[in-house]
């Protein structure tokens, strides 16, 4: 009877330790599984400021973008594109953002551009077949003079919808695009108000450093800068407007160039 009841206690040890080791591995386990999930989230919390934007440029390399390396680099934290003598263009190229796509959002990023430079920042767009690193869409217009800084142009498409100083209307049209581009204006734009004048409304955009911001939800695009509204554009044209669509920064064909952004933060919007 007493080894029986030795016996017995050993076993009742045994499983005791059995227990407590299987209660051991379920924690450790549950433990790792909390830290590798909150090692996925903690990045996504730390990049999203307080006002809900996301840095989608890291300020060191171009991870996430894609373009041609003969007109692109980062230099001093900045998304430098370059056109030289030796590199000039035979078509408009951009840098494009692989990240996501954009439909409702707000962008915001600083811009620095030379004197005969011409830039844009294009969203809701796509590329082109079989032509590298080229995007068809809408634009928020950039250029070292301030002639278009600020307008709304249609890159391979209904080119200029709205100068600065334009508040428009596009309609639904049942016809080409080309039969209503005109001298690379879309002639199916209907002037709707005015945000100010052409040459006043230059006066808000610095020979240096300027913030262009984009607030495109629905069917309505406004381009600011430096906090002024210099362009807004709705577009009932059905046949031819996007809801979603890439991002990308372009260096465009012409004289030698130089343009250079920073601090790029997207938010998307409902």
């Amino acid at each position: 009877m007493k080894l029986k009841f030795v016996y017995k206690n050993k076993i009742l040890a045994s499983m005791h330790n059995y227990s407590k080791l299987l209660m051991r591995i379920c924690f450790l386990g549950g433990l790792f599984i909390f830290l590798i999930l909150g090692s996925f989230r903690a990045p996504q919390a730390t990049l999203r400021d307080k006002n809900g934007f996301v840095r989608i440029f890291d300020g060191k390399t171009l991870d996430g973008w894609e373009g041609d390396s003969t007109y692109w680099s980062v230099e001093n934290g900045e998304i430098v594109g370059v056109v030289t003598p030796n590199t000039l263009l035979k078509r408009n190229t951009f840098l494009i953002w692989r990240g996501g796509m954009t439909g409702n959002f707000e962008l915001k990023v600083d811009y620095r551009i030379s004197k005969d430079g011409n830039s844009g920042i294009n969203y809701r767009s796509e590329e082109v077949k079989d032509i590298p690193y080229a995007l068809k869409g809408c634009q928020a217009d950039i250029d070292g003079k301030n002639q278009y800084t600020g307008q709304n142009y249609e890159e391979r498409g209904r080119c200029i919808v709205a100068y600065r100083g334009q508040k428009v209307m596009l309609p639904n049209v049942m016809v080409s695009i080309q039969s209503l581009v005109k001298n690379n204006v879309w002639t199916a734009s209907v002037l709707t108000g005015s945000l100010g004048n052409l040459d006043s409304l230059r006066e808000h955009i610095n020979e240096s450093w300027n913030e262009c911001h984009l607030i495109v939800k629905g069917n309505r695009m406004q381009h600011y800068i430096n906090g002024v509204l210099m362009s807004d554009v709705t577009d009932n044209d059905r046949a031819n407007r996007k809801f979603r669509g890439l991002l990308g920064v372009q260096v465009h064909v012409g004289s030698p160039m130089k343009v250079e952004y920073r601090n790029f933060r997207l938010k998307e919007l409902n």
